[in-house]
């Protein structure tokens, strides 16, 4: 173990200072920028589009779940309209009767 007079050197520990300083400047600097919110108009612009984003989805969900809806009226008339054909005879035999 060393013995004797521990003498610091203000240079060194001014410049060790002004340095970590820099560093805390420039990393401040840079999580500022990654985290700071976005120009008004360039909010605006990414709100509107993701605002046509949706408008556009909602419009294809809307067209397809008309599609689907027509597919089944369509569906349910042919259905009907066999179950006419079967029942029709039925109904003229029991009149006949």
């Amino acid at each position: 173990m060393r013995s004797g007079k521990y003498e610091s050197s203000d240079r060194s520990s001014a410049g060790t200072a002004v340095t970590f300083l820099l560093i805390g400047i420039g990393a401040g600097a840079l999580v500022a920028l990654l985290l700071a919110p976005k120009a008004g108009k360039e909010m605006r612009r990414q709100i509107r589009r993701r605002y046509e984003d949706v408008k556009d989805a909602v419009e294809d969900f809307a067209e397809e779940a008309k599609e689907r809806v027509d597919d089944v009226i369509e569906r349910g008339s042919e259905w009907a309209d066999e179950i006419k054909d079967r029942v029709e005879p039925l109904g003229k035999a029991i009149r006949n009767r």
